[in-house]
Formats: structure tokens, C-alpha cells, sequence
């Protein structure tokens, strides 16, 4: 039984007392009745918004999962991106670089004399592919590692 289905209900019950709707307690009942379909109609609406938003959140959701499984496809392609300008940073106008609180790496590829900046992630996969040129560069980490497994530094990282 709904909300508006039980307000109906004790209107009904109100009814059949016999009060007289003139008398003071008949209106009473009358205002008190009033008051609780007004209520179960708010709820019924407020009900029927969060399904609605419900909804619009699953939508949301199920467009991120798409968007997350595209940008896999694409971290995990080995192909290097064709880029028509070679300065192109990523960032438009008026974007703000975003900060990253891992540790970054610096490289130079051995073919082309690119600057190439990565992550420790990158960095434990073994290989990148340079921007520039499309080589595939593998780091060599067997000298200078510590007991983290992580480079003693930046400089000790070959290819």
C-alpha cells in the first residue's frame, strides 16, 4: 500500500466517525487530512525525482566505464601516436597542468634526442615508445637499483 493509499484510507476512517465537518473536531480532522495527502504528494514527487536522478546517475556511469575502457584501449596500444605538431603539450588554452605527487622520470631517446617524461609505472612495465620517433625504448635497470626496486636516481636509468 502506497503513501497516498493509506492517506486515503484514514480520510475514509475520519469519515465514517459521523464527526460533523463544522464542528471543531471535524475540522481538525479535515485540516489533519489535508495535511497528510499534501505530504504523501510531496513524497510520491520526491520518490519519483530520485528515481529519475537514479537513472541519469546510472547513465553517467555506464558513460565513464565506456570512456575508461577506450582510454585502456588506447594506453595499451603499441603503435605511437602520429602527431602532426611537434610541440603540442596537450593543453589548450587556458588549461592548467595538472600536478602529480609520483615520482617522474626523465629520458632522452637514444634516436631522435626527445625529452621523454614518465612515470614509476611506465618505468616498471620496461619499455615506452618515444613520442617523437615511435622507437621502442627498454630501460635497464640492473645497475643502480636498490632494495625497492626503484633507481638509487634519475641518472642511472638506461636504455
Amino acid at each position: 500500500m502506497t503513501i497516498t493509499e493509506k492517506t486515503a484510507y484514514l480520510k475514509g476512517l475520519a469519515d465514517g466517525l459521523g464527526v460533523d465537518p463544522q464542528s471543531k473536531e471535524g475540522k481538525l480532522w479535515a485540516a489533519l487530512n489535508d495535511l497528510l495527502c499534501d505530504i504523501a504528494h510531496e513524497l510520491e514527487n520526491l520518490h519519483e525525482t530520485d528515481r529519475g536522478q537514479a537513472e541519469a546517475l546510472d547513465g553517467v556511469a555506464d558513460e565513464l566505464s565506456y570512456l575508461e575502457d577506450l582510454c585502456a584501449v588506447f594506453d595499451d596500444d603499441d603503435e605511437a601516436p602520429e602527431d602532426d605538431e611537434d610541440d603540442y603539450d596537450g593543453l589548450e588554452e587556458g588549461d592548467e597542468e595538472l600536478e602529480y605527487d609520483g615520482l617522474i622520470y626523465d629520458a632522452t631517446c637514444p634516436v631522435c634526442g626527445e625529452e621523454i617524461s614518465f612515470d614509476e609505472e611506465t618505468l616498471e612495465q620496461g619499455s615506452i615508445r618515444c613520442p617523437k620517433c615511435g622507437e621502442l625504448l627498454e630501460f635497464d635497470l640492473s645497475e643502480g637499483e636498490d632494495k625497492d626496486d626503484a633507481p638509487a636516481d634519475e641518472d642511472e636509468l638506461k636504455f
